[in-house]
């Protein structure tokens, strides 16, 4: 007689992607008919949607692992995703806390794989047997399929992050990924098309299209045979076609993307995108580091005048676009003097927001044995002097979004701020905008929720969150 599982926890590490891929899951084993509990609670299941970007990220991954099953003992706890996909077999098979580990490119069929699994355990328990962790891992070294993934609602969200993309060519030398996701791939237009169609007839505003690298979308479509015309194409073709598809269905208010490369913004690709009104103008273009030699180092695949070049397109398109980055401190060989090129770079590139990480040896990537590592205490000092610089920097440019007459906001939800009620929502910039509940026109401001309104922007509540007041329709 089989054993059900009754509950089920999730927890996610890492990217968008992973947010997405979580959320496709979680769908999978709900309508398997198990009930979802907090993590911290215990549970039949817990899965760990695990992450494996740094050192650091896989011992996040392990902790969860390892609280799950001191939540719960006698649970069925499931590692699954990119810590997994590197990791050495031998961690995984002797790591106490792990029943099944599945790497990445099977979550498609991710309910049935563990709903064996679990089963299987059940077996050999009730015959006396002490089981054995069970791992399934996929060679990714030439996957070409993507991953078969599909919502159909997402509960008490107005934004949906889609995955569009999945793998990595780029190698860089800091980086594991392309190992933990494998080569690049890409999904149909026409499936996307129809999950996005989907989740904004279930009220679905906003949609994110995310990927591990979100510009080589659609190059896969192209036969080896046919390099010419990958090269031709390789300008966001099939991503611009994607986009315009989406622009075309019914409830579908804003178009976001994920992470691009600086190689991404053509005068084409960012003319295309200016006719498009859902398109919303935020763009995240990594740069890691504004000096052409640590780039160099980095094996990234720009230089800081097309980074420059990138911005200034953006720019002369667009009216005052928010452009983000990430930026890496203290890669190995990185002397004061290249530092000072990349703070001096940021002060004129003057972006809206900044994402400063430190350098983390990562095993099993080429950066991890390059010589001359910066000391620790380096790392902290040069942070701390980018991250002051990013407080400002974003706080101005949230400061320039107070002379506009008014600003779209979608918002998202009612919380308290300040011992004050509020709704708080986001501008196509990503901007955070908060209007007092007691001052609304509307009776109910629960009706306001996922929902798009005009806003006359009236100063800094605080340097994150502009205090706004709804305009009169």
């Amino acid at each position: 007689m089989k054993q059900i599982p009754k509950t089920i926890a999730f927890h996610t590490l890492g990217c968008k992607v992973n947010t997405y891929e979580t959320d496709a899951m979680r769908q999978s084993f709900l309508e398997q008919g198990l009930l979802e509990v907090p993590f911290e609670e215990a549970a039949d299941i817990y899965m760990v949607n695990t992450c494996s970007v740094t050192n650091i990220a896989d011992r996040k991954s392990r902790q969860m692992l390892h609280r799950a099953k001191k939540t719960n003992p006698d649970a069925f706890v499931v590692a699954v995703g990119c810590y997994v996909q590197t990791a050495a077999l031998n961690a995984l098979l002797q790591d106490p806390s792990i029943d099944l580990a599945i790497g990445n490119n099977q979550k498609g069929q991710i309910a049935s794989l563990v709903l064996d699994a679990y089963q299987k355990k059940v077996a050999l328990l009730a015959q006396d047997q002490v089981p054995r962790p069970v791992v399934s891992i996929l060679d990714l070294t030439h996957k070409t399929t993507f991953d078969p993934l599909f919502l159909t609602k997402i509960e008490g969200h107005t934004r949906a992050f889609i995955k569009v993309q999945d793998g990595c060519n780029q190698f860089c030398s800091y980086c594991i990924i392309p190992y933990a996701r494998g080569r690049i791939r890409s999904r149909a237009i026409q499936e996307v098309a129809q999950e996005v169609e989907g989740l904004a007839k279930g009220g679905i505003h906003e949609f994110v299209l995310t990927g591990i690298h979100l510009g080589s979308y659609g190059l896969d479509f192209v036969q080896e045979k046919e390099k010419s015309l990958k090269e031709e194409l390789s300008q966001n073709h099939f991503l611009l076609d994607l986009i315009v598809c989406l622009s075309n269905i019914p409830g579908v208010d804003r178009i976001r993307l994920g992470s691009l490369e600086p190689r991404s913004i053509t005068t084409s690709f960012v003319q295309a995108l200016c006719q498009i009104p859902q398109f919303c103008p935020h763009f995240h273009l990594s740069l890691q580091s504004g000096c052409d030699q640590t780039l160099l180092r980095m094996n990234r695949k720009y230089n800081t005048k097309e980074y420059q070049k990138a911005c200034e397109t953006l720019r002369d398109y667009f009216d005052d676009p928010a452009i983000t980055t990430d930026v890496i401190v203290g890669f190995p060989g990185e002397t004061q003097e290249e530092f000072d090129q990349t703070v001096r770079f940021l002060q004129q590139l003057r972006l809206y927001e900044m994402h400063i990480f430190k350098y983390s040896i990562r095993q099993k990537t080429v950066a991890a044995s390059l010589p001359q590592q910066i000391p620790d205490v380096v790392k902290t000092k040069r942070s701390d002097l980018l991250m002051k610089m990013e407080q400002k920097l974003s706080e101005s440019y949230r400061q320039k979004q107070l002379a506009k007459e008014r600003l779209s906001v979608l918002f998202e939800e009612i919380t308290t701020i300040e011992g004050q009620e509020a709704l708080i929502g986001f501008t196509p910039c990503y901007v955070k905008v908060a209007v007092w509940t007691k001052e609304l026109l509307e009776p109910e401001a629960v009706s306001l929720v996922n929902q798009i309104c005009q806003v006359k922007p009236i100063q800094m509540l605080h340097s994150q969150i502009l205090l706004g007041k709804l305009c009169e329709k």
